[in-house]
């Protein structure tokens, strides 16, 4: 384990200078909070480790665009990490997710959802999503930091360079939209 007591920001400055040896440190500091939230966005172990593996490999390739000013370095590493699993998210939402017909269960089994719940599951994140797409830029994205990746509302606002009640109105409002979009939705509603 290299623990040479340098900071976060200090790391960071030594990846600008391609030392190496700093990817290592980083990657020993917060590989583990990496993986759990790639894995808590993207729901995929393999998924999540190739998420990290990306991230780091940004971070390497970025680390001179770093501003200390802008925000710490745990939180820039976390964005990064947070874009790389919504960008996961997404080229599998648009990737074929069909399922073979041999692969389909024959009997129900009391402990796993049902396809068709997890079909009913999938649609409604849909929805969910779709409605997230229709609230203005800072709304969604205070809603995504908080919901998706678990930041306080400090960190988001340290994390987008705002006061904290600019924060907390935006998540508001975001919500209240929200809320007004999706009540008036009944997704299963179907006359059979």
């Amino acid at each position: 384990m290299t623990s040479s007591g340098r900071t976060d920001e200090q790391i960071i400055a030594a990846l600008a200078q391609r030392d190496l040896s700093a990817l290592e440190e980083l990657y020993e500091r917060y590989s583990k909070v990496a993986y759990s939230l790639a894995y808590r966005i993207v729901g995929d172990r393999g998924s999540a480790e190739d998420v990290v593996q990306d991230a780091f490999l940004s971070v390497w390739r970025q680390a001179q665009t770093y501003k200390p000013e802008r925000g710490k370095a745990r939180t820039w590493l976390m964005s990064i990490v947070h874009h790389r699993s919504i960008d996961r998210l997404r080229s599998g939402a648009s990737a074929n997710n069909t399922i073979p017909y041999d692969d389909l269960p024959e009997s129900e089994d009391d402990t796993k959802p049902s396809i068709w719940q997890q079909a009913w599951t999938h649609l409604r994140g849909d929805v969910v999503r779709r409605a997230l797409d229709r609230l203005p830029a800072e709304q969604k994205k205070s809603i995504e930091l908080a919901y998706f990746s678990g930041y306080t509302q400090t960190e988001i606002a340290e994390l987008m360079g705002v006061p904290l009640g600019t924060v907390k109105g935006r998540m508001r409002i975001g919500l209240q939209k929200l809320r007004a979009m999706l009540d008036g939705l009944e997704i299963g509603a179907s006359s059979t």
